[in-house]
């Protein structure tokens, strides 16, 4: 299993950092999870957002790219509506010639309500956009002097230099939550980021084999809030507070999407910081938060790994507003006792 960090590059109003100071700590963690051994640093993209959620993928990306050698580098998700795929295409391969192929991109096709009026794009078209605007990208990696007229972009004699190292080009991932989008993902031969439910991937592996391809090759990265320390008390004490403050954003972000029956139910009742460690509720779409001592986190991985196929688990580790040393003290925690235990048994179980 590859163990990947997501870095949302967010503050909170509890713990306020000024940017400069929040990004440059940030970046150092995403170097140093190189040095603990992590497989995959992910990176996520919202608008408009008080706490400053990441809008700029690429550039970080980049970033993280000229200060790293080997972690990889990924997208959970870019939202390609609200972007010119093109321009995508060209920075994408930037990042994936200044990472040496390390480039993993991930599109979504995005759900929070002011974004799409603050770009002017009727939510509407989200999905057509998202198929359009990657087939886009996919052709700007792959064809020369190709011309392309669909319902929302049109782009003539393009041919892309320079390009992606990574042939025939980067792994491209689709993030789909309900049964149309997990459709498209299947269709289109994508990999899937999901948000965590064995539903997801069951949908998933069946579309594969109604398109007649093999899930065996295609992976699954499914988003999971973690957290450890030394004593589960204290895993809380570092991570309630910015646990809290994800859960009520998301919380009330799908309440106003509504994209699917049960969305409004993740913005209510979600116990107060100081509450939510004991709840037997708490939870992050549907699933626990693997919040506690290295053995908790074995524990509920493995748990996991038996109710569902996952290739990439993607760690909302880094939590809003809490500070980075105790971010790195997780990091490191986990990396020394959790990484090595599923690694010994993934090479056990190889050899049998």
């Amino acid at each position: 299993m590859n163990f990947g960090l997501l870095f949302p590059f967010r503050n909170s109003a509890t713990a306020h950092f000024p940017f400069p100071e929040l990004y440059r700590k940030h970046l150092d963690l995403a170097e140093e999870a190189e040095d603990l051994g992590y497989d995959t640093i992910w990176l996520t993209e919202h608008h408009f957002v008080e706490d400053g959620y990441s809008p700029s993928l690429l550039p970080i990306a980049a970033a993280i790219a000229a200060r790293t050698k080997k972690i990889r580098i990924g997208t959970f998700v870019l939202l390609l509506p609200l972007h010119n795929p093109l321009r995508v295409a060209e920075d994408a391969a930037t990042v994936d010639i200044i990472s040496n192929g390390r480039l993993d991109l991930g599109l979504g096709q995005g759900y929070r309500v002011d974004e799409f009026i603050g770009f002017n794009i009727p939510r509407k078209e989200r999905g057509a956009r998202l198929e359009e605007g990657t087939e886009v990208i996919r052709r700007a990696w792959t064809e020369t002097r190709w011309s392309f007229e669909g319902k929302f972009y049109k782009f003539t004699n393009i041919t892309l230099v320079p390009n992606v190292v990574q042939q025939p080009h980067p792994p491209i991932w689709l993030a789909a939550r309900g049964p149309k989008s997990i459709a498209r993902a299947a269709r289109l031969g994508y990999h899937l980021m999901g948000t965590g439910g064995v539903d997801q991937q069951q949908m998933y592996d069946a579309a594969l084999r109604e398109y007649g391809r093999r899930p065996e090759e295609y992976c699954i990265a499914q988003f999971r809030a973690v957290f450890v320390a030394s004593k589960r008390e204290k895993a809380w004490d570092d991570a309630e507070a910015g646990v809290h403050h994800m859960l009520t954003c998301y919380g009330r972000w799908f309440t106003e999407a509504h994209d699917l029956p049960g969305d409004t139910a993740y913005g209510i009742d979600i116990p107060p910081v100081g509450q939510l460690r004991h709840s037997n509720t708490a939870q992050l779409f549907g699933e626990p938060l693997i919040i506690g001592t290295p053995d908790d986190a074995i524990r509920l991985i493995e748990d996991y790994q038996q109710r569902t196929r996952l290739t990439h688990l993607v760690m909302a580790m880094p939590l809003p507003g809490v500070d980075p040393k105790k971010i790195a003290k997780s990091m490191k925690l986990f990396a020394e006792e959790v990484i090595p235990y599923f690694r010994k048994k993934a090479r056990s179980q190889k050899r049998k």
